[in-house]
């Protein structure tokens, strides 16, 4: 076993919580070392910028922190410390340039993560943060040193402090796998159990329509006067307006064991308007024929009517018309978590004084793995963000003066 005595920081995790942390520390003077078990750093970063990097939204501020739900409180001194205008600044200080989208979403102008982590990385490296990849930490070795398992077998880092920013359990093969849990649970951190956030659910769907219809979109659909779009997988559902939704389900499911959801076909048609086009008289058009020429209603959509009403109902224009503004469907599961895009739950703020544990002085925590979920839409990475750059300028606190910052 190989013993390498530091006497700077430890970040563990080379997400955008851990890296900014880091260029805190390292502006700061503060010798940074940065251990990842991946090949290279930043890489669920990079995928979730795969389809467009979404870095921050552009609401007023009382409702962007009003996304973050039970743990807004929480959060608030940290985005209140770096709010997504301070964000949307430090990019512009990459050379990256960003521009906000009709959504309010604020996304860079080549919409891609790869330019801006580059920069980035090469502005760490610049200011002396030191990276170590292929390093997966194994915990606390008796002496209190930092286990390591690395390519070249186990070595063992000391260090006046630590930053913990592993990630939830989302995507573990990108490196958030949850086995810190165990480490933490053993020195007696208080700990929220991981579940999947931002995900897709289960339903029953009948053989016929899962072969049909899997991977196809239900655009312009609301639940609960929330527009947005669906995708039919051949499990259940997915897609941006779920997700948005997915906290509630999730918990509703957790609590009675299904819970059902009223899906909207038509949000921008009035009940009574879609009654009175459903009563003007049908002739000998099938009512499939019939719903595509007075409503638009094909495909996918038309689908899920014969899914779910019966054949009775389904010709009965007063119960399609109830159902093309209130179509039921029941949920049993969401999916599991590292199939969601990220993860709630992890260590407790309880358990926190700022961002440093009270178990363990020392040892401080940032990002997905802290005990808060959010919307995606550029909440997810501003609060990493946010709770990176809080942690960093904790661990200066504590690097002056240890006694105080405990």
């Amino acid at each position: 076993m190989e013993s390498n005595q530091l006497q700077g920081v430890a970040v563990i995790g080379g997400g955008p919580a851990g890296l900014m942390a880091a260029e805190v520390l390292a502006a700061a003077g503060v010798r940074v070392d940065v251990y990842d078990a991946m090949p290279s750093v930043g890489r669920k970063f990079l995928l979730a910028g795969r389809g467009g990097m979404n870095i921050t939204h552009s609401e007023p501020y009382a409702a962007f922190v009003a996304r973050y739900g039970s743990r807004a409180a929480d959060l608030r001194p940290m985005l209140d410390a770096f709010k997504p205008d301070d964000l949307r600044a430090w990019v512009h200080g990459l050379g990256i340039d960003t521009f906000v989208g009709t959504s309010g979403r604020v996304f860079p102008t080549e919409m891609k993560a790869a330019p801006m982590l580059r920069a980035w990385l090469h502005r760490l490296r610049e200011s002396g943060v030191h990276f170590h990849q292929r390093h997966r930490w194994l915990g606390w070795a008796g002496d209190g040193a930092l286990r390591f398992e690395t390519p070249d077998g186990e070595r063992t880092v000391r260090c006046a402090a630590v930053l913990l920013a592993l990630g939830g359990a989302s995507w573990a093969r990108l490196g958030s796998d949850g086995a810190w849990q165990p480490l933490l649970a053993a020195r007696g951190v208080e700990l929220a159990p991981l579940v999947p956030a931002n995900c897709g659910f289960d339903t029953a769907w009948s053989v016929h329509f899962a072969e049909r219809y899997a991977g196809q979109p239900l655009t312009t659909v609301a639940i609960g006067g929330r527009k947005g779009q669906l995708v039919v997988t051949a499990t259940g559902v997915e897609g941006s307006l779920i997700y948005a939704l997915s906290a509630g389900i999730r918990d509703r499911i957790a609590a009675h064991g299904s819970a059902t959801i009223a899906l909207d076909l038509l949000p921008d048609w009035p009940l009574e308007r879609v009654r009175q086009e459903l009563m003007h008289p049908r002739g000998s058009r099938s009512m499939s024929s019939f719903l595509q020429s007075r409503l638009h209603i094909k495909g996918v959509k038309t689908g899920l009517l014969h899914e779910v009403l019966d054949k009775d109902a389904f010709h009965d224009p007063l119960r399609v018309a109830a159902a093309l503004k209130a179509l039921p469907i029941t949920l049993h599961q969401p999916r599991p978590i590292d199939e969601a895009i990220s993860s709630a739950g992890g260590v407790r703020f309880e358990a926190l004084q700022g961002t440093m544990l009270k178990a363990m002085p020392g040892v401080f925590v940032a990002g997905e793995m802290l005990d808060w979920e959010a919307p995606t839409g550029g909440y997810l990475l501003t609060a990493c963000f946010a709770s990176g750059q809080a942690a960093g300028k904790d661990i200066l606190r504590y690097l002056v003066n240890p006694a105080d910052a405990a």
